[in-house]
């Protein structure tokens, strides 16, 4: 695999971070992430984090490792993949008929990400 650079890591870094962030907004109203306290705001990064990799581990033990095989462009398209599929969640009202909801959209996202950056460290 290529080697990135220093950029595009920076920007898979922050695709984690903006995932995670949408699952806390999730379950938080509007004016409850306005004045929220630090120890707080890690907790629940920490949990939703915690989560997100649990999942992975699973997903591995299931599937194997097939994302090592995969380039960074398969990574960003299946992000988009899953950012336009929350979108489209959303625009539903979030209702779904067969597919999963916003949460496991944005763990998704979350975990194909972490799967670039350790590719990209390899």
């Amino acid at each position: 695999m290529k080697k990135i650079d220093d950029d595009l890591l920076s920007e898979i870094k922050g695709i984690v971070n903006y995932g995670v962030i949408g699952l806390i907004k999730l379950y938080l109203h509007n004016d409850e992430t306005e004045d929220m306290p630090v120890d707080v705001v890690t907790k629940m990064y920490d949990e939703k984090i915690a989560v997100a990799k649990q999942l992975m581990e699973d997903k591995n033990h299931d599937y194997g490792e097939a994302w090592r095989e995969m380039s960074q462009e398969s990574f960003a398209d299946m992000i988009l993949a899953k950012v336009l599929r929350i979108k489209q969640i959303l625009n539903n009202e979030g209702k779904t008929l067969i597919s999963e909801g916003v949460d496991a959209n944005f763990y998704d996202i979350i975990n194909y990400a972490v799967f670039a950056l350790i590719l990209a460290e390899e």
